[in-house]
């Protein structure tokens, strides 16, 4: 092999690792990222809860979500009567 083909070979394998590192921090931001969106909903949808039980109207806020909530998984959670599919 000729010096030309082997500093071409070393340079393929860089490009190769540098590709794994790459897609690895990518993965692990958009992990972090999922992460921050999970705790956001979970902090909101407790502050919603907490208001609405404060004012009294808890049975509103889970008939509101009736519009809402398409798997009926989740309409369990709230009491609501499941979707016909």
């Amino acid at each position: 092999m000729n010096e030309k083909q082997s500093r071409l070979d070393v340079l393929k394998k860089k490009k190769e690792q540098l590709s794994v590192r790459i897609q690895k921090i990518e993965a692990l931001q958009k992990s972090r990222e999922r992460k921050c969106d999970t705790r956001r909903k979970i902090l909101i949808g407790a502050y919603f809860i907490d208001k609405a039980t404060e004012e009294g109207s808890l049975d509103t806020l889970f008939k509101q979500l009736d519009g809402y909530l398409k798997r009926n998984s989740d309409r369990e959670l709230f009491n609501l009567e499941p979707l016909q599919v």
